[in-house]
């Protein structure tokens, strides 16, 4: 089976586009073609100078028309990004001899194994969605965010698929912006009522498929011979939103503060897109040297990071043996009762891991952003 994907990014998001390739060479067993629409001039001639014989490039003076040009004038550079989300799998259906499907993916996706049972629960399906399945303590994002994420969207070269396509291009060419308004956000919230409005919408529940941060906590992971399995199924992508490279492009943060990522899941997640990003890095500077947009311009691991809540923990620990010595002096004197509660002990510090910065062994350190599902 030949796989036709697309997707879209700047400069800032280049080594994660990069990654994302080498994700899908290392994991399709069959032929693939991913179509790059690189929103500016830099991405266009870094790629072009790669050579790389399973994309190809569409440079945006090709791709605008006069309805994006319109549209742009009045978005940010990430609004715009998503304004045009559906107008390229509409480009490559109208203009790709003898294409059946194209399938668009966020750049900051990374794949684990083969599409291939994604595919095959498309069935006569024309158009494929798949839900932000949030964990139970992030499920009030959906009415803000929506029910489903633009990560992932299959769309059939059919009449079916064409007409949700349209639609959803002349809404987000009228209105798409980083922010919730009249139950709208972004490119996102259109997607709600898809399989109500559209015929032929499967909601993709592949198990291995649209695995992120909001959702880990209600999945479990194993790792048998280099494979990894999400609820004994294969694992097949994850969306890796909001990961920063930090300054000197040798440290990362993964995700928001809150999404809060066991210790043993960094390892099984974070850690293979942290290689394939640094691989990705190298490949660039090779053809161009000193490339540092997409590395974030703040430190993500300050000395204060580390020493701060070191001292806040010792303090604690400090203040509770105290007080436990206190108590036994007290109960053996007969001033205090002391019931038989275990006294609970004091939180763990700060601790490396691996590149990592993380509280404890339950938490994922970063800084919130506004785009919680895309």
């Amino acid at each position: 089976m030949h796989y036709d994907f697309c997707t879209l990014f700047d400069r800032d998001y280049l080594f994660k586009g990069l990654a994302l390739l080498e994700s899908l060479e290392r994991s399709i067993q069959g032929a693939f073609t991913l179509y790059v629409l690189c929103m500016d001039d830099t991405v266009y001639d870094v790629m072009r100078s790669m050579r790389l014989p399973q994309v190809q490039l569409i440079a945006l003076a090709d791709f605008e028309d006069e309805e994006l040009l319109t549209a742009k004038a009045t978005r940010s550079r990430a609004e715009y990004c998503w304004t045009c989300t559906p107008s390229l799998p509409l480009y490559l259906l109208d203009r790709v001899p003898g294409i059946t499907a194209v399938t668009y993916l966020d750049a900051d996706l990374w794949f684990f194994d083969d599409p291939a049972p994604i595919f095959a629960e498309m069935g006569g399906g024309s158009v494929g969605i798949i839900e932000h399945r949030y964990s139970s303590e992030f499920e009030s994002l959906t009415k803000d965010y929506g029910i489903y994420n633009v990560e992932y969207v299959v769309f059939r070269n059919d009449e079916r698929a064409r007409a949700c396509l349209v639609w959803w291009r002349e809404r987000c060419n009228e209105w798409c912006y980083d922010r919730v308004e009249d139950g709208r956000f972004g490119d996102q919230k259109y997607l709600d009522d898809w399989p109500e409005r559209f015929e032929g919408v499967v909601v993709l529940r592949t198990t291995g498929a649209g695995l992120a941060p909001w959702n880990l906590r209600s999945h479990s992971f194993t790792e048998a011979r280099g494979r990894l399995s999400v609820d004994g199924q294969p694992m097949i992508f994850f969306h890796y939103h909001s990961f920063t490279i930090g300054r000197d492009g040798r440290r990362y943060r993964p995700c928001h503060a809150a999404y809060g990522v066991k210790r043993r899941r960094y390892r099984l997640l974070y850690r293979p897109y942290w290689s394939s990003l640094k691989r990705a890095m190298g490949r660039t500077r090779q053809v161009e040297p000193g490339y540092a947009y997409g590395i974030s311009s703040q430190s993500l691991d300050p000395l204060s990071t580390r020493l701060v809540p070191w001292a806040r923990w010792a303090r604690s620990r400090a203040g509770l043996c105290i007080r436990q010595i206190r108590r036994a002096a007290l109960s053996k004197w007969g001033s205090l009762r002391i019931s038989e509660t275990v006294v609970p002990s004091a939180a763990m510090p700060k601790t490396p891991v691996d590149d990592v910065e993380s509280q404890g062994a339950d938490s994922c350190d970063g800084v919130a952003e506004r785009r919680e599902a895309d």
